[in-house]
C-alpha cells in the first residue's frame, strides 16, 4: 500500500518511470567508418571492389523505376 508520505510525494513531484537521469552522448560507442562516405559509396576512391559495389547499389536503386 502507498503510505501518506508517498502519496504526498507523488502529488508534489509526479510519477517518474525511469526515463530521466543523466544524458549520454549519442555518438558514444559508435565506430567511425569510411563506408558511408560519398566517395566510397560511388566507388570514386579507386578500389575495384568499391566500384563494383557501387554498380550493384545503383542497379538496386534503379530496380523499381
Amino acid at each position: 500500500m502507498v503510505g501518506e508520505e508517498d502519496f504526498q510525494s507523488i502529488l508534489e513531484n509526479g510519477i517518474s518511470f525511469g526515463r530521466g537521469g543523466e544524458r549520454k552522448d549519442p555518438n558514444e560507442g559508435k565506430v567511425k567508418t569510411k563506408a558511408k562516405k560519398k566517395k566510397y559509396i560511388t566507388g570514386a576512391h579507386g578500389s575495384g571492389s568499391a566500384r563494383q559495389k557501387a554498380k550493384y547499389r545503383e542497379q538496386r536503386a534503379n530496380r523499381k523505376h
